[in-house]
């Protein structure tokens, strides 16, 4: 979404609000159910502007513990200064794609800002709660819906084998 920067610069308004979808970064094992949506404005502070915006987006995962559907809005707020490039030391010119955007010829178009912010923030691994038990590490079976009939017992690492014979001589038990 191009946004002209054109009647703000001239003084004509101080506030230009848009809202505009765009379509979802591709992020693995996850699935967007929709366009993100962006609604914000931009704003014009004593000559200097700024672009705030907050990002939603629905989207279906499996649980990183039980691989259960996780389904939810991801939500961000979006915000950078809007300078012209003159404006703007060698070493802020360096770190343009972290604080800053620069309009070419008077517009700018943050869709590829938003999309890489989207996906440093997007988390690594989706839970469908925080205390998820997962699943059985013998058959696979979800603990939440109760306990299998595999054996819950400790057992011993067979690489350590032998040191559960120097206990069985003490008389101690494992």
């Amino acid at each position: 979404m191009i946004l002209d920067l054109g009647s703000l610069s001239r003084g004509e308004i101080k506030v230009l609000p848009f809202s505009f979808r765009m379509e979802a970064p591709d992020v693995q094992d996850v699935t967007f159910t929709d366009s993100m949506t962006c609604e914000g404005q931009v704003t014009d502070i004593g000559g200097y502007k700024k672009l705030s915006c907050h990002v939603s987006v629905p989207y279906v995962g499996a649980c990183a513990r039980c691989l259960d559907d996780v389904r939810g809005v991801f939500e961000f707020d979006f915000n950078r200064i809007v300078a012209d490039r003159q404006s703007l030391s060698e070493e802020q010119l360096e770190e343009e794609g972290l604080d800053y955007l620069i309009p070419d010829s008077g517009k700018i178009d943050p869709e590829e800002d938003i999309r890489d912010e989207m996906l440093m923030i997007f988390p690594m691994r989706l839970l469908c709660s925080e205390d998820c038990p997962g699943l059985c590490p013998k058959c696979g079976k979800p603990i939440r819906s109760g306990l299998c009939k595999c054996s819950h017992e400790k057992e011993i690492d067979p690489r350590l084998s032998v040191l559960q014979t120097l206990l069985d001589e003490d008389g101690d038990e494992v």
